[in-house]
């Protein structure tokens, strides 16, 4: 273990009187006979955010959490306990709640537990980005933002800047013996505008982050790219028409539209949904799923990207897993419950929001290689369509497959160019569906800018999402014009 791991390591287990021993001797007491496996998270967060309003920083927030959780599983059913203090007694006492709850009240001789440390390079050195910046730099940076895209046209009259940076320290010790500490950085910033004129209000929202300190926002002039960025959204929207409805060619951007890519197949390929046969794509490994163009990929050793961790939230290290190769589907994205009940390998794709939250089959960083074609030559293919360049959200249905999404920011193409915007336009289809009508795909497959969120269960975990741009064949659009 690096001295930078060590540290991290102490920092979690001194302050209660913990050390990595009594740790492991905690955790044998758990693994009675009936318990197939059990684990311990322990983790230190610090966190703040900021948000400056009309000029006026609205809200400054800074937090510490720490505690641990602990799991243990018995065939298919899970005990979970956690503690806010980390220290003995409660380790202890979480722990005999957890394997009550999995079935197994024995009094019978524990397995002991030997420890062993999972060899890992990790992704990020233990520099804080809460302390990268004084508190007043902070302020000076999201001011200079605000003013800065307040007087790119007359036309805007509200602009919020938000700021927030945490560092997560987390230490996972399981009773097949490994024992994995990570550094978790996290800085995000976002800039959001509304744009009036002749009576017509609209907004505009763009931001980034990952995991570095906030010095990110002041290299290249980024913070500022985000303020313009916002700025021309809002003032497209206030010249768009409506969106037409009905059948037709769709061509999605690069980057940010792969969250389309992300709910559509992506929830569907996590194997908790495959292991209960819920999804769509249950038990068709193997089999051809998506147009030959189509390869997908899970990826969570990126440096510096949203969704990448050194290891998993299981102590797992993160791996790049092909989903989708050549329009086949290869596997799904597994923790190690599901992974251990579908006989297959875990793939670090075992995630949670906080130590006070059970781990499942999560994405990391979630994206399509890159085609043959230049984009340019894509819009060109198009006779009459549609052109998506970013979104605001939708929803799936993971049974099912089908979905809905709203674009943010989207155009009409005719005679093989990029017209005039359009606004209130949506897509309609199935996500196994979908793949199977993607004709062309771009060179510029491009990661999005850092802003990534995804929610399941009631749990949030940031994430990545990619794709070239894309022509799809034949898809449904939601308008208001036909």
């Amino acid at each position: 273990m690096s001295d930078a791991m060590q540290s991290a390591t102490e920092r979690l287990l001194a302050p209660g009187g913990l050390d990595e021993q009594s740790v492991l001797a905690t955790l044998s007491t758990i693994m009675a006979p009936g318990i197939d496996y059990a684990d311990l998270y322990f983790q230190y967060t610090r966190q703040e955010s900021w948000v400056m309003d009309e000029g006026v920083v609205k809200s400054g927030d800074f937090s510490i959490e720490q505690g641990v959780g602990v799991r243990a599983n018995s065939g298919p059913k899970t005990g979970f306990a956690y503690s806010d203090e980390i220290e003995l007694s409660a380790l202890t006492q979480a722990g005999k709640v957890a394997r009550a709850i999995a079935g197994s009240g024995s009094s019978e001789r524990a397995i002991r537990v030997q420890g062993r440390n999972v060899g890992i390079t990790p992704l990020y050195q233990p520099d804080d980005p809460i302390s990268s910046l004084k508190d007043d730099e902070k302020v000076s940076l999201i001011k200079d933002v605000e003013e800065a895209a307040r007087k790119m046209d007359p036309a805007i009259t509200q602009v919020t800047v938000s700021l927030s940076g945490s560092h997560d320290v987390v230490l996972i010790v399981s009773s097949d013996g490994s024992i994995a500490t990570d550094i978790r950085p996290l800085v995000r910033m976002n800039v959001s505008v509304i744009a009036e004129q002749a009576g017509r209000r609209e907004r505009g929202s763009y931001g980034g982050g990952g995991r570095f300190g906030y010095e990110y926002f002041l290299e290249n002039g980024r913070a500022m790219e985000y303020a313009h960025d916002a700025v021309r959204q809002a003032l497209i929207n206030l010249e768009c028409k409506e969106a037409p409805a009905g059948e037709m060619t769709v061509v999605l951007g690069s980057g940010w539209p792969g969250i389309l890519l992300h709910e559509a197949i992506g929830h569907g390929l996590e194997g908790d949904f495959n292991r209960k046969k819920t999804s769509a794509y249950s038990g068709r490994i193997g089999e051809k799923v998506a147009s030959d163009l189509c390869t997908v990929v899970d990826d969570g050793t990126i440096a510096d990207r949203r969704g990448s961790l050194s290891v998993d939230d299981e102590g797992i290290p993160t791996q790049n897993t092909v989903l989708i190769e050549n329009g086949i589907l290869k596997g799904y994205m597994q923790d190690r419950l599901n992974a251990r009940l579908m006989k297959m390998q875990p793939t670090g794709n075992g995630r949670r929001e906080s130590f006070s939250h059970l781990p499942m089959p999560r994405m990391t960083n979630t994206y399509m290689l890159s085609g043959r074609h230049d984009p340019e030559e894509i819009l060109a293919s198009v006779d009459k369509g549609v052109y998506a360049v970013n979104f605001n959200g939708g929803q799936v249905d993971i049974t099912s497959g089908q979905f809905v999404f709203s674009a943010s920011e989207a155009y009409m193409i005719e005679n093989g160019r990029k017209t005039y915007p359009v606004k209130g336009m949506t897509l309609i289809g199935n996500g196994p569906d979908v793949l199977t009508r993607v004709s062309m795909l771009g060179n510029d497959m491009a990661l999005d800018t850092g802003v990534g969120v995804c929610g399941k269960d009631g749990q949030s975990v940031p994430v990545g999402v990619g794709q070239p741009t894309m022509r799809i064949d034949g898809l449904t659009v939601g308008g208001a014009s036909v």
